[in-house]
């Protein structure tokens, strides 16, 4: 019993010790206001993506209404380039992480590396070109997802609608934000700013019907005459 005393004592500690230090990495990574300019984006061109994300759906209430989009800002000096998109397909594919941002990268990457696409990369060239690239998604990220964000080495990492919220209204989560793989992956080649809660006042809504009967349906969709979950009209 002392042993396994011992053994809970040096546990939490070690939790207390990388909780404490998860936010003091070498890149300070902290979450920057929506309404803000960061990187030449203005809070406006954020918004026409993060509204390009929930259009990445497919449909106006999906159940699991998870969708991603990946710009290149550094295009033109307007609104950026849609590259690729991307939406949870778990039931359609029965592939538990095609998750909306894997599904994004993963058409990225065949995009991009297309012979008879507008960019015709070679996978290295496409590997690099990641770092000038920006994720939307309308939906703050699984720890999976957030890695593999990480791994790509995006250079902005973007999302609507909080883990936390997600939570609040009965999801099922991995409970690590963006914030802590952020803040351990500071080892990575590239960093990656990370921005919060943009227009999650339009993306909320796609994830609050769905364990609570009486939130009303997204635009475009209704629960039938004995309730049940939304349904496009």
């Amino acid at each position: 019993m002392a042993k396994y005393a011992q053994v809970l004592v040096l546990a939490a500690a070690f939790l207390t010790f990388t909780s404490a230090h998860s936010n003091h990495g070498h890149q300070s990574p902290i979450i920057a206001d929506p309404s803000l300019t960061i990187n030449g984006v203005t809070p406006s061109t954020r918004a026409y993506w993060m509204r390009q994300a929930n259009i990445a759906l497919g449909a106006p209430c999906p159940f699991a209404a998870f969708g991603a989009v990946i710009v290149n800002h550094t295009a033109n000096a307007g609104l950026g380039e849609l590259v690729c998109s991307g939406a949870n397909s778990n039931s359609k594919t029965g592939n538990p992480i095609m998750h909306g941002e894997m599904a994004a990268i993963t058409n990225c990457s065949e995009v991009l590396t297309d012979p008879k696409g507008p960019y015709k990369l070679t996978p290295s060239q496409a590997l690099s070109a990641f770092a000038d690239l920006s994720l939307y998604t309308n939906a703050e990220s699984c720890p999976m997802c957030a890695s593999a964000i990480r791994w790509a080495g995006f250079k902005e990492y973007i999302y609507g609608t909080s883990i936390d919220t997600l939570i609040e209204k009965g999801w099922g989560q991995i409970r690590i934000s963006s914030l802590d793989v952020v803040a351990a992956s500071f080892d990575l080649s590239n960093p990656t700013r990370l921005l919060g809660g943009v227009l999650a006042n339009e993306t909320d809504p796609f994830f609050l019907w769905q364990f609570d009967g009486g939130y009303p349906c997204p635009k475009g969709c209704a629960r039938g005459a004995n309730g049940g979950t939304c349904k496009a009209l």
